[in-house]
């Protein structure tokens, strides 16, 4: 089953909840929270007492995506605030099984990020341990980017490997999703698929989320 994620950093900030509660009516599967710290990647976005904010606003799940320095200083505060969803990054973690095992006793999924130029092998001692891989199909912090052609090879790369270890695994892509290419990261492997300025820069959310989910079965608009 195909899973819808509308970013928020594609909303309009000033009405957050009311952005949430829209997509929320136009049939979104889960929030894709795009945490940052301006360190780690070149921009500040929220932290949790702004989803402790959201979090009364709606009952989908949260994947909070960590783009920050040391998360396993904050991983507490986040799953407090309502994340469901953990993911951390690989780049900037040196005691990953730690942080996993960090995110499940706090009562979070945990989920772990591939920036574009990280290599698949970076996850071949944790990829049993986690519910979620997040493809980074930009380089993360700014919205709006291109999607980088040759993240397709690596989607399906990782669906064989999970499938060969038997593995029951969502795989989530981010960055530069649309209409137009979504049926290529599906059917390469993709099941988590995060949008924000196609689906918040769309009149009619509801109307491009159902296009989204027919394009990634092969249909057409």
């Amino acid at each position: 089953m195909i899973k819808i994620a509308p970013s928020i950093l594609a909303s309009d900030f000033s009405k957050l909840g009311e952005e949430i509660a829209r997509v929320e009516r136009a049939g979104a599967d889960m929030i894709h929270l795009d945490v940052m710290d301006g360190h780690f990647v070149p921009n500040i976005t929220i932290g949790p007492p702004v989803i402790k904010c959201l979090r009364k606003v709606t009952d989908l799940p949260f994947d909070a995506h960590l783009m920050i320095e040391e998360p396993d200083r904050y991983i507490h505060d986040f799953v407090e605030a309502g994340a469901n969803i953990i993911s951390v990054h690989v780049e900037n973690n040196p005691h990953l099984h730690r942080t996993i095992e960090l995110i499940r006793e706090c009562g979070a999924r945990p989920s772990v990020v591939l920036n574009p130029a990280t290599p698949l092998n970076a996850l071949d001692a944790v990829l049993g341990d986690v519910d979620m891989v997040l493809l980074m199909t930009v380089d993360p912090g700014f919205g709006g980017q291109q999607y980088i052609e040759s993240m397709t090879g690596k989607i399906r790369e990782l669906r064989q490997i999970a499938l060969r270890r038997g593995l029951d695994l969502d795989i989530e892509v981010d960055g530069g999703i649309d209409l137009s290419n979504i049926r290529e990261v599906t059917m390469a492997g993709a099941n988590v698929i995060v949008a924000g300025t196609t689906i918040f820069g769309a009149p009619d959310a509801a109307e491009i989320i159902r296009s989204l989910r027919q394009n990634a079965f092969g249909g057409t608009t």
